[in-house]
């Protein structure tokens, strides 16, 4: 008996052994939830396997956004040709930024390569005390007494230097030694810093203009102005503080040796990374002319305190207020640990990408209490009028 379409379609269904077809199921992840994770994978898979690149890259956009306004003029004297005007800048970065830092830097690490090796000496067989550091006035007896605690005899160097570090003092002398052997790396970053340098400067305006764009989309009426925080921050801290600390890293580094100080481009470096710290450079130049007064030298020791001052002042007074500050003006501690923190982790950029990271969280936190003080007025106008 041949049955019609009709009542084929009224009997009862068969039971599917596994379970609903799969145009009746709904999906167990959403197709725009599983296109988020995917989006997350990617980016920590980009993270993960581009993680190398992340130093030179934050180096070349902190250089690109601090020497931006002189990109500008150098375009706009070239024509508009983007290509010829990046080109022409790097040139310049090379030759006044990438070629001065890497003759201090083979300078710096000879000497202290000499202070290594009197560092393992003196670790080894112990030191007398010097006769300058105990014609300090007021504090000369006091330290001396420390210098045969910390000093004086043989493996007394490398117990401090493991308190204060936690590295073994041959560890650190060892480290020194080969650090030639890096040298093809610290090349290939300095390469790849140059190149995405290249980049910012040609393709920069175009990319700015698709992160304000995205920038939009997450932080609708906000973007403008959290967007203006970093490149205002780099300027500030760069172009500020930067030309300022290397600057006076160099003026009192020539000091220093024509002060006839030992190992003078070392304390020059050490200079200019203090004076991003307030009160770092007086309190280097202080030191220094302590010591040649105290080993026989006044004359050259208060010269060097009497130049030392004078420069402060004259930096203090002219220069820093022009160059430091402006829209963006950061609160001493936020400063220093952006500072510290930037360091610590990533290195000498670290002095530039901590501030910038430090003054993004005091926009966002500015910027939620100028949301919150908006509110809290809103609410309490209607209740005043009636």
């Amino acid at each position: 008996m041949q049955l019609g379409n009709r009542e084929r379609e009224n009997l009862p269904a068969e039971p599917r052994l596994f379970g609903y077809p799969a145009t009746s199921r709904s999906a167990l992840v959403g197709p725009i939830t599983a296109a988020r994770w995917m989006l997350v994978f990617v980016l920590l898979a980009g993270v993960y396997f581009f993680n190398g690149f992340v130093v030179p890259v934050l180096a070349a956009v902190v250089i690109g956004f601090a020497s931006w306004p002189i990109y500008r003029r150098l375009l706009t004297a070239v024509g508009g040709n983007r290509t010829l005007a990046a080109t022409i800048a790097i040139i310049c970065v090379v030759a006044f930024i990438v070629v001065p830092i890497s003759v201090a830097a083979v300078y710096a690490v000879d000497e202290v390569r000499d202070w290594l090796v009197w560092a393992v000496e003196t670790n080894a067989n112990g030191a007398g005390v010097p006769v300058w550091l105990t014609t300090i006035p007021v504090a000369g007896v006091w330290l001396g007494e420390q210098w045969v605690k910390y000093v004086g005899h043989p493996g007394a160097l490398g117990e401090l230097v493991q308190l204060v570090s936690g590295s073994n003092i041959g560890n650190i002398y060892r480290g020194v030694l080969v650090i030639g052997a890096s040298a093809f790396h610290a090349f290939l970053t300095l390469l790849f810093m140059l190149i995405t340098l290249f980049f910012v400067y040609r393709d920069g305006h175009s990319f700015s203009k698709q992160l304000d764009h995205l920038g939009e989309r997450i932080f609708p009426m906000r973007w403008e102005r959290l967007s203006r925080v970093v490149p205002l921050t780099i300027s500030s801290t760069v172009t500020g503080m930067g030309i300022i600390a290397i600057g006076e890293g160099i003026v009192l580094g020539v000091a220093y040796w024509l002060a006839g100080v030992p190992s003078p481009v070392t304390l020059g470096i050490i200079t200019g990374l203090m004076a991003l710290i307030p009160g770092g450079a007086p309190l280097c130049f202080t030191l220094v002319s302590v010591y040649l007064v105290a080993s026989g030298s006044p004359v050259h020791g208060i010269a060097l305190f009497a130049w030392g001052t004078t420069e402060l002042f004259i930096v203090d007074k002219t220069l820093r207020p022009r160059l430091v500050g402006g829209p963006i003006k950061l609160p001493f501690l936020p400063t220093f640990f952006g500072l510290v923190g930037g360091v610590k982790t990533m290195g000498f950029l670290g002095l530039f990408v901590g501030p910038v990271l430090m003054a993004l969280l005091v926009a966002i936190w500015r910027e939620w209490m100028r949301e919150v003080t908006s509110e809290a007025a809103t609410t309490v106008s209607p209740i005043i009028k009636g």
